[in-house]
């Protein structure tokens, strides 16, 4: 063939491979245009799974194909094709019939009549990625020159080319597909939330909709919804729900919670007694004006996600915060509400009891019954622990919910307020329950709040009572650094004098008594009001106190005639040693309390 012949059949080679609508199509008219244009006889192209060790037939070229089986998988032991791809050159077998390397090939030969062979290799995949080779065949023996191979070899470049054009077409046709199926996912996924529905319904869409197993955390709504397993191995679908709404429900929202402020990989532990695994999870926070109201909780597979599934994970974040507003809105208005409203109860603020009355039932809050405040202090304890616990008030709710005690939980000034039934049928239950807030706090924050349960309010008029002596009790236990459940019959007469007395008289007591004396200690750095409480505490007896303090008795009466003369305290009647130890006292109560006088 002179060169303009083969220029000719390169146009039409190029022209017959790019007249086909899709891969199928493409390969076998390339295998027609080798055929036809370097004159071989048979044709196909075989893709290789070397993994597995077979060459697998895609399409053939025979012209005299009587109707007969042929084999479409090849053992690549017995096939030059692996040997075309390694090397990556052709293979060529002038006479199959008498070839040795190649049994495979010197069986059908005889089968199918045919001598010489050609296997060109192709830098091209099929579409599972796999990679293919042409071959071809005569019915006589070939003599192949290199001029023939690079002839040929351009018919399969061009080939080549227009595999990977329907290959590029293919990848855009489907993200195309994805894009489309993507937006109707985000309007679909939008309308659900603006529709009135529920969390629930979303978050089942949501997981019909995302590749992955999600699990949907509404904080305020203290509600968990599990979509489909996300290990079918170990969970069906029921038995996965089962679980995150029981064994597993602490722990979700725990992980939900503490991974809250950022997106960041986390592990689930799951063991229920039939099964022991690890999970790994994703926590997307789901926020509303900057505050984080809920999770979606995403379960990784292993296929890499793209910008398509990014978007559509992100739609499905931006409808359930639409979502969770509802309950948000709610939650903040239920909750400003009853804080003014028990502020202006136990402030005193209200002038009509029936009024305030009927304000607090609208909120679902019976003041004609008898009730009692438990109070929560765990500013400190938030102050000092982990902050594991994002929302103490749903806390609470749920912990009431498990003991089976009807309440109402109040934000007061930084503490919770929870009113519950206070009559004989509730005492029992509320026995525990206050040992298990604190508890259950302390577990979260690495330090118990201040728990304490008032008398019982029958009338509107008692509650500020209750408020008052819950406030004080708390400023008490503050004072002595106690935490936990507590009452004022813990402590002494001596801080409860002060709590009551709190008053600018029993300050200037102090000040004027030993008030110097502390400055004096504060700024020098010296010992004069421990050796002079130590003194009174040893019944004004120089050498008990001296052997006490571990100090000569000569130092002890020094540091004593300093203290009268600097200071003016003097010791002699029982009057004066009894103000300045209640002078000591006081000032250690009052200091402790007030930590910016330290």
């Amino acid at each position: 063939m002179d060169h303009e012949s083969q220029i000719l059949s390169l146009r039409d080679a190029a022209s017959l491979i790019n007249s086909g609508g899709d891969l199928q199509s493409v390969l076998r008219d390339l295998v027609l245009a080798a055929c036809r244009h370097a004159k071989w006889t048979l044709g196909s192209i075989m893709s290789i799974d070397a993994p597995h060790g077979h060459a697998y037939v895609i399409v053939r070229h025979d012209p005299t194909l009587i109707q007969r089986s042929l084999p479409d998988r090849w053992e690549l032991a017995t096939s030059p094709s692996i040997v075309a791809l390694n090397r990556n050159e052709p293979v060529y077998i002038r006479d199959a019939r008498v070839s040795e390397e190649f049994p495979g090939y010197r069986r059908e030969a005889f089968e199918r009549d045919y001598r010489s062979v050609l296997v060109m290799p192709m830098n091209c995949v099929d579409d599972d990625g796999r990679p293919m080779v042409l071959t071809v065949v005569s019915r006589e023996i070939t003599e192949v020159s290199a001029e023939d191979i690079a002839f040929i070899g351009m018919i399969v470049h061009l080939g080549e080319i227009a595999v990977e054009k329907q290959h590029r077409l293919r990848q855009e046709k489907q993200a195309g597909e994805r894009l489309q199926r993507a937006l109707l996912a985000h309007t679909s996924l939008l309308q659900q939330a603006l529709s009135e529905g529920s969390v629930v319904s979303l978050a089942d869409k949501v997981g019909e909709l995302l590749p992955n197993a999600v699990v949907v955390i509404d904080f305020h709504a203290n509600l968990v919804v599990a979509g489909r397993s996300p290990s079918e191995a170990h969970f069906d679908a029921a038995a996965w729900r089962q679980a995150v709404g029981g064994a597993l429900n602490r722990q979700i929202v725990k992980v939900a919670r503490g991974a809250s402020e950022a997106r960041q990989e986390e592990t689930l532990f799951v063991d229920d007694g039939k099964h022991r695994l690890k999970l790994s999870v994703r926590v997307e926070p789901l926020t509303i004006d900057d505050e984080v109201v809920g999770a979606l909780m995403i379960f990784p597979t292993p296929q890499q996600s793209g910008q398509l599934d990014q978007m559509l994970l992100d739609s499905a974040k931006f409808a359930l915060s639409v979502q969770m507003m509802r309950s948000f809105v709610r939650f903040r208005f239920e909750t400003r509400s009853l804080t003014e409203l028990f502020l202006e109860v136990v402030e005193r603020r209200w002038r009509d009891e029936a009024d305030i009355v009927n304000r607090a039932r609208r909120l679902g809050l019976d003041l004609t019954v008898p009730q009692r405040l438990i109070v929560v202090d765990y500013a400190d304890a938030a102050k000092h622990g982990g902050g594991g616990l994002a929302d103490p008030h749903h806390t609470l709710v749920r912990l009431l919910d498990q003991a089976g005690v009807a309440g109402t939980v109040i934000a007061v000034e930084g503490d919770l307020v929870c009113l519950v039934v206070g009559d004989n049928r509730e005492s029992i239950r509320l026995t525990k329950l206050p040992n298990t807030i604190a508890a259950e706090f302390g577990r979260h924050f690495g330090r118990e709040p201040a728990v304490l349960v008032s008398e019982i309010c029958a009338l509107l008029a008692d509650y500020p009572t209750a408020w008052e002596r819950c406030r004080r009790m708390i400023r008490i236990g503050r004072s002595f650094g106690r935490t936990g459940v507590f009452a004022g019959q813990d402590f002494g007469p001596l801080p409860m004098l002060v709590a009551a007395a709190d008053v600018p008289d029993v300050r200037n007591f102090v000040d004027k008594s030993v008030g110097a004396l502390i400055a004096h200690d504060r700024e020098h750095h010296t010992p004069y009001l421990d050796t002079l409480f130590a003194y009174l505490r040893e019944g004004c007896r120089s050498q008990a106190c001296a052997d006490a303090m571990g100090l000569h008795v000569t130092t002890l009466r020094y540091r004593l005639s300093r203290m009268e003369e600097l200071f003016g305290i003097k010791l002699d009647t029982p009057e004066q040693r009894f103000a300045a130890e209640l002078a000591i006292r006081l000032s250690g109560i009052i200091d402790s309390r007030l930590p910016e006088t330290r």
